[in-house]
């Protein structure tokens, strides 16, 4: 029996991800995460979905896999997100956006 089965489950898109999950999952996963890390599941309609998984105490963050997610793991630096609020959806910025505007300096 799953001894997580009483938490709330939320599945996150890269495009919901929050600081907060973000931070957990650079804590849990420093040297980034590996295929022995990955969870693989069918979502509502059928479609395989990888993710890798956080808990808090009450939730099971299912974060799906992405190449963005990679390059911002990789990337974090926890000062870059001072002024947002633990759960802004908004303040994780796709990182292809971020190396755009770079590029035009």
């Amino acid at each position: 029996m799953d001894k997580h089965a009483h938490l709330k489950k939320v599945i996150v898109d890269f495009k919901k991800l929050t600081p907060e999950v973000l931070k957990m999952l650079v804590d849990k996963y420093p040297d980034g995460y590996d295929d022995d890390d990955i969870i693989s599941f069918r979502n509502a309609h059928g479609e395989r979905i990888e993710a890798v998984e956080v808990l808090t105490e009450d939730t099971k963050f299912l974060v799906k896999i992405s190449a963005k997610l990679e390059k911002t793991m990789e990337n974090y630096d926890e000062d870059d997100y001072e002024d947002f609020d633990d759960d802004d959806p908004e303040a994780v910025v796709d990182p292809d956006e971020i190396g755009d505007e770079n590029e035009n300096d």
